[in-house]
C-alpha cells in the first residue's frame, strides 16, 4: 500500500547526484531498492485501477511502468551513468514511447509534476487534431470544458511553429493550440511537500481521470495520424 515517497527517496536523489558512479551505486543498492524502486512500485499499484478505467489497454505492470535509474548514455554528451530523478510513465501496452500519448509522474529533488500528452513531437498526430479543430471545432472545445482546462491547477504546453497561423474565425482557445508541435498538460501549484503523503496517489488519480476526455481525443489523433503514415 502507497504510504507516500520518504525522505529518504530524495536523499537518495541528491546522493547519487553528487556520487554519480557505478561503485557508489552498488553500494547503495539496496537503499535504492527500499527507498525509490518500492514506493514506486506501490504508488503504481495504487494507481491501477484508475488507469484502467479510462483505457482498458493501459499498461499498469510496474516493472513496465517505471523509468530505469541507469541512463542510455551512447547519444548524449552527458555521460553520468544514473539519473537524480525518475518518472513512470502510463501508456497503451506494447506501444514505444516515440508518438505514443501517456500520463507520466516525475519526482526529484526539485520536482514534482505529473500531466498528459504526447512524448516529444508528433506531427501525424497533431495534424490529424489540427484537422479536427478546424473541421469539428465544437468538439475540441466540448473536451476543454469537459477538463476544465486551462486553470490554476491544470494548464497545456506545447512549442509552436512560428509560421503556422489557425484558420481565420478560429475560436481563440483552439487557436492558441493549432500551431503547436506537441501538446501536454501539466499539474501546476502542487506543494512539494505532498510527494511525503499517502494521499498523493489519490490526487493524481483525479486528475488524470479529469484529463480522460483530453486523452481519449489524443489517443484517436495518434491512431488516425498512424494510419495515415501507414496508408
Amino acid at each position: 500500500m502507497f504510504q507516500g515517497f520518504s525522505e529518504e527517496t530524495i536523499r537518495f536523489f541528491l546522493d547519487i547526484r553528487f556520487h554519480n558512479d557505478t561503485s557508489f551505486y552498488r553500494a547503495h543498492e539496496d537503499e535504492y531498492r527500499k527507498y525509490v524502486e518500492e514506493p514506486f512500485y506501490q504508488f503504481i499499484d495504487s494507481m491501477a485501477e484508475t488507469m484502467l478505467s479510462i483505457a482498458p489497454d493501459i499498461e499498469t505492470r510496474p516493472s513496465k511502468c517505471l523509468a530505469r535509474l541507469r541512463r542510455d548514455t551512447r547519444f548524449t554528451k552527458d555521460k553520468s551513468p544514473f539519473r537524480d530523478h525518475l518518472w513512470l510513465l502510463f501508456r497503451r501496452g506494447g506501444e514505444s514511447r516515440e508518438g505514443s500519448v501517456m500520463y507520466w509522474f516525475e519526482l526529484g529533488p526539485d520536482r514534482l509534476v505529473w500531466g498528459l500528452g504526447f512524448w516529444g513531437q508528433n506531427r501525424p498526430a497533431m495534424d490529424a487534431l489540427r484537422r479536427r479543430m478546424a473541421e469539428k471545432p465544437q468538439e475540441i472545445r466540448k473536451v476543454l470544458r469537459q477538463c476544465g482546462i486551462p486553470d490554476d491547477t491544470l494548464q497545456i504546453f506545447g512549442d509552436a511553429y512560428q509560421r503556422m497561423k489557425p484558420p481565420a474565425g478560429m475560436p481563440l482557445e483552439l487557436a492558441m493550440l493549432y500551431p503547436l508541435k506537441e501538446i501536454y498538460v501539466q499539474r501546476v501549484n502542487i506543494p512539494f511537500e505532498s510527494c511525503y503523503q499517502s494521499s498523493l496517489s489519490q490526487i493524481v488519480a483525479n486528475d488524470f481521470l479529469r484529463l480522460k476526455p483530453l486523452y481519449l481525443l489524443l489517443r484517436s489523433a495518434a491512431d488516425e495520424g498512424r494510419a495515415q503514415l501507414d496508408a
